[in-house]
């Protein structure tokens, strides 16, 4: 009687019996997908939350129902959220950190205690309402409601089954603890109160552990991000940090330097932390002015407005000279209102510039618009200290990461060297067709016996060397003008 197989489950070299087998195989895997390279991981404060935990976001509506309303802070979740979706931006992993002192609302009902489920002063707004069933008197329906937060209904007979209700409800907005003398329900209302923010996290809850809970930055590990940003802050010792972390989750990390700086004291403050990364993007601490459609003109980091405009543009792209909207001002050229404005001269630039600093100006070399003026990132090196530079090279060796690692364990011979560069050739020539690459020229895939001698296969070693031209950003454009009454232009004609 046949029987049916799976790959690998049946040994062909020692059938003795005469049948039909059957072995079902699963498709080859000759297509690697490209990662995300517009995804954001964001590390911020928030009124309300789970602290430490990463939180998919894709709009403002899931900002303001995961964090609460948006406060008048710089290092506000939701402001940021806001502000790099205007740009353009629309896939976020949000952390919230605390300092610890953020305490959660509470309140009682009916002998009950309830307790917001998150810390933070948005739980003060949650209201609990307790209500007979106008049918059956013995129920009760307990409503939970908050104008941002949203509803939750639960009904039951008795406050046990209804703090079992809320237990199960992973969207609850509170808690309720019953006491070991369970009370009679009746009908009521209670407003929560005491939620408290805490003050503003230290770099230290920023940053956070690298250990096995995973905390502040740390917890974006895995996340798929490609663009990474802790909200206002401006501690020059976690530069270095942030670039470490940044090349080795392939993270371009966009830091900045504290409000109303200057440029000496920006150069010295980087030569101090010894930042020297192309997994860092600098932003000059001339802060922008942001009209907050809840909070009114505020003074904002440029942090926001530079990883909202790479969320929404391809890895290949440069900051440089891309316009930016929601801006009306900054500390250098003032409001837009109050129609003084000041300039960056090219020599406060190229101060900037040369030191690994980036800034937000208006104009920019298109025109009259804020922009990013030099699209680099703080490497010294030449070669490696543009936008693109970081994120070519990241969005590259994430998407090999991603799936590579399936041919370990398999046997080394032509046709693994052969399914491994088809593999890495496709998504290269997709980069092609996209325009995220110039030619078919700009790459080139070698795994085979050339690079792969016995000697080391013997040893159980595979290697594959990628190489990738990038396309250049134009940086400064020449153009040569010759004018004048003596000037001869030759023109050829074509026969007829």
């Amino acid at each position: 009687m046949p029987v049916l197989y799976q790959a690998g489950d049946l040994n062909t070299n020692s059938l003795s019996v005469p049948d039909l087998y059957v072995q079902i195989q699963k498709p080859a895997t000759l297509a690697l997908n490209a990662v995300s390279s517009g995804r954001i991981g964001l590390v911020g404060t928030a009124a309300w939350g789970p602290v430490n935990t990463p939180v998919i976001v894709g709009s403002m509506g899931d900002c303001l129902a995961a964090f609460g309303t948006k406060q008048a802070l710089a290092t506000y979740i939701g402001t940021a959220v806001n502000i790099a979706i205007l740009q353009g931006a629309s896939d976020f992993r949000c952390v919230r950190v605390t300092d610890g002192t953020d305490a959660a609302a509470t309140g009682t009902l009916a002998g009950v205690s309830l307790t917001a489920r998150y810390t933070g002063s948005a739980g003060n707004a949650i209201t609990a309402t307790l209500t007979q069933n106008g049918i059956i008197a013995s129920k009760y329906t307990l409503t939970t409601t908050h104008a941002t937060l949203g509803s939750r209904s639960y009904t039951g007979t008795s406050w046990t089954a209804l703090a079992a209700a809320i237990a199960a409800d992973t969207s609850a907005l509170v808690a309720a603890t019953v006491p070991t003398t369970v009370p009679d329900l009746a009908a009521g209302t209670a407003t929560l109160s005491g939620g408290t923010d805490g003050g503003t996290p230290a770099t230290a809850e920023f940053i956070g552990a690298d250990d096995a809970t995973r905390t502040g930055m740390y917890s974006l590990r895995g996340q798929g991000c490609a663009l990474g940003v802790l909200a206002g802050l401006t501690d020059n010792t976690s530069w270095t940090t942030q670039g470490a972390f940044g090349l080795q989750e392939g993270l371009y990390m966009i830091a900045c330097g504290p409000a109303g700086d200057t440029i000496s004291n920006a150069v010295a403050m980087k030569t101090a932390a010894g930042l020297d990364s192309y997994g860092v993007k600098l932003m000059f601490g001339d802060w922008l002015w942001w009209d907050d459609d809840t909070n009114g003109d505020m003074l904002v980091s440029p942090q926001a407005f530079v990883t909202g405009l790479f969320g929404g543009l391809s890895p290949e792209q440069s900051s440089l000279n891309k316009q930016l909207t929601g801006i009306i001002g900054s500390q250098k050229a003032g409001l837009a209102s109050s129609g003084t404005t000041q300039t960056y001269s090219d020599a406060e630039l190229g101060a900037l510039f040369e030191a690994g600093i980036d800034v937000i100006c208006n104009p920019a070399p298109g025109g009259s618009y804020w922009a990013v003026r030099g699209g680099i990132n703080t490497s010294s090196e030449d070669t490696t200290n543009d936008d693109t530079y970081t994120r070519m090279t990241n969005y590259i060796a994430e998407t090999i990461n991603a799936g590579m690692g399936t041919f370990v364990g398999d046997v080394i011979n032509s046709t693994l060297f052969g399914d491994i560069r088809a593999v890495l050739l496709g998504p290269l020539s997709n980069m092609v067709s996209t325009g995220i690459l110039g030619a078919t020229t700009d790459y080139a895939v070698v795994c085979d016996t050339s690079n792969n001698p016995q000697s080391r296969t013997a040893l159980g070693y595979v290697r594959a060397d990628v190489q990738v031209t990038y396309q250049g950003i134009n940086r400064f454009f020449v153009v040569n003008l010759q004018g004048g009454s003596s000037v001869v232009i030759s023109t050829a004609t074509s026969a007829t």
